[in-house]
């Protein structure tokens, strides 16, 4: 009943009325509201770093030019487009990065003529793990140390004679370099990079939203509009940020619009991208070092590009790679080697992982083999293998107990890593302590054998390898299955090695040899193959010690022939 006044004052009751009370909104209402407005701004900032920005590049000096679509060069980041990338390997296992490549991303790889380089073209859509958009697809390759886009590319570059003359046209040849697709990609890297917090303080501490990120987004899509490349690049906020660092980039650009009058003119330099020049050469025909060509190059990547140089803290690292007349300009997409995933103890001879998944894939592994690392230090062949070729089962072992005591450790941080990404427990590897002359396995029982021996410089002796280098292999061909046993072993005592197979009376045949580069020595990966003779029927033990003046002897004459290989 609703209230109302008759003609003498008083308040009566009219019969069929409703009482209307003020309206009034629930405080739950206005959050709601407050997060639909929230999550408008969000998505208006997200349609502009899609859409607005990319049309907005090929800038110099804070000075931007309209990108055409009908360019190749200047294709929108939606658009399609082609570029090649370089990867770094290890030398020797160049075709085993070839297969790779063909196998997991389906193109075919250009072997360089510089050693331990290979070249694929890709397409940008390509670029990414089918069903897992927060990975770069090559970024899974396991064969590979570093990755980096290619900016261009000349095969046959027409050097100057004159010092002076080589620099000053290495200083203009920056700004006519296609750059464009080159940064779209290094562009796309960075962002996915940070989704998973490759980058050092990349995962920040999360705040809880408040009414206020609204306005501080808005602040921030207002600074993106009408920036040059290098400020796209450094302030752009990739979709899956979160809230707590958008506000805090926010914060820092409205202090900075604050304390100065003219805030376009203090942006492009407190925003400004950091880079550096690193050069790789080789070859004799060149007057300069490659000192002089980073320098030279870099000045003119920064006039051109109006970054900043930074040798240590810097966001982008361009690559001038010069090999002979070849000359390969390009932008890393690796901060650190790839090899380093695996190891979190390391020992003084631990190998790199992208070598070990190449002596891996040299023996092919299949399903229910039994391969075994009789000298595994810190267990790094066994767990590329356990991890890239999980069909097989791995036995990792040492008479060392330090190096059993890494290897184990290794192993369990594997399996903690695994089970925090909700991977499946255990891992089909094992580790024991146990004698290399006299391993406690059965004789034909394993499959393949891969291991890195002793080069008799950190680890053994020239002189201790004459007599272990015979024991090992007559214990690896007892163990190995006559007929198809494999073995691929990696050793740089390459004398030792081969005068060893002669004398082991046919068991060992070899198939085929890779020559590596391993901390700058010379060395060689002999994959072999068990052939049908029979342990203990054969003259294998026709082996007489060497006398101590002639292994001293033939040891200075394998150090002066490494060098000369060096």
């Amino acid at each position: 009943m609703a209230p109302s006044v008759d003609h003498f004052g008083k308040h009566v009751e009219l019969p069929g009325s409703v009482t209307r009370e003020p309206l009034s909104l629930a405080p739950a209402v206005i959050h709601i509201f407050q997060f639909i407005s929230l999550c408008l701004v969000r998505c208006s900032l997200y349609i502009l770093i899609q859409h607005v920005l990319p049309g907005r590049r090929g800038c110099r000096a804070g000075s931007c030019t309209s990108a055409s679509s009908s360019s190749e060069n200047d294709a929108p980041i939606g658009d399609v487009i082609t570029v090649t990338i370089g990867a770094t390997v290890p030398t020797g296992f160049e075709q085993t990065a070839a297969e790779e490549v063909k196998e997991k991303i389906g193109v075919d790889a250009i072997i360089s003529k510089d050693r331990g380089r290979i070249y694929f073209p890709i397409t940008s859509d390509k670029l990414f793990q089918v069903g897992n958009l927060e990975t770069m697809h090559v970024h899974l390759l396991k064969s590979v140390d570093n990755l980096f886009v290619v900016v261009e590319e000349y095969h046959d570059y027409p050097f100057k004679e004159s010092k002076e003359e080589t620099l000053l046209e290495l200083q203009e040849l920056a700004s006519n370099l296609p750059w464009t697709n080159a940064l779209e990609i290094w562009k796309l890297n960075r962002t996915f990079k940070k989704k998973k917090g490759f980058r050092k303080g990349g995962n920040g501490t999360k705040v809880k939203p408040t009414s206020s990120e609204a306005t501080d987004v808005a602040s921030v899509a207002s600074l993106l509009v009408g920036c040059s490349v290098a400020d796209v690049e450094q302030q752009e906020l990739p979709p899956a940020e979160s809230a707590a660092e958008s506000q805090t980039k926010a914060e820092v650009t409205a202090n900075t619009e604050d304390s100065t009058p003219d805030s376009e003119e203090a942006e492009p330099k407190t925003n400004v991208i950091k880079f550096r020049v690193t050069c790789n050469r080789a070859g004799v025909i060149h007057s300069f070092t490659s000192n002089d060509a980073a320098r030279d190059f870099g000045g003119g990547v920064q006039e051109f590009f109006q970054w900043k140089a930074d040798m240590t803290k810097f966001d982008i690292e361009v690559l001038l790679n010069i090999h002979n007349v070849e000359v390969v300009i390009g932008i890393a997409l690796t901060e650190e080697s790839l090899h380093r995933r695996n190891i979190s103890h390391f020992g003084p001879t631990t190998l790199r992982s992208t070598l070990c998944y190449g002596m891996l894939r040299l023996c092919s592994p299949q399903a229910s083999d039994i391969i075994l690392d009789p000298m595994c230090g810190t267990g790094a062949i066994p767990l590329e293998g356990a991890i890239e070729f999980n069909k097989s089962f791995y036995i990792a072992g040492d008479n060392n107990d330090m190096a059993v005591s890494r290897t184990v450790n290794n192993i369990c941080h594997i399996q903690k890593r695994r089970a925090a990404k909700g991977s499946a427990p255990g891992m089909p590897i094992d580790t024991v302590q146990w004698d290399l002359c006299n391993l406690p396995m059965r004789t034909g029982s394993v499959d393949i054998i891969i291991t890195d021996m002793p080069f008799g410089k950190r680890m053994g002796s020239r002189k201790k390898n004459w007599d272990l280098y015979p024991s090992c292999l007559r214990e690896m061909a007892r163990v190995s299955t006559p007929g198809t046993g494999k073995a691929a072993l990696l050793t740089q005592d390459k004398k030792c090695f081969t005068k060893a197979i002669s004398r082991m009376g046919g068991l060992w045949r070899r198939l085929h040899t890779v020559w590596v580069n391993v901390g700058g020595l010379h060395a060689a990966v002999y994959l072999l193959k068990r052939t049908t003779g029979v342990f203990g029927q054969t003259p294998e033990d026709v082996y007489e010690s060497r006398g101590t003046v002639k292994a001293e002897g033939d040891e200075k004459g394998e150090e002066k022939g490494d060098k000369e290989l060096s």
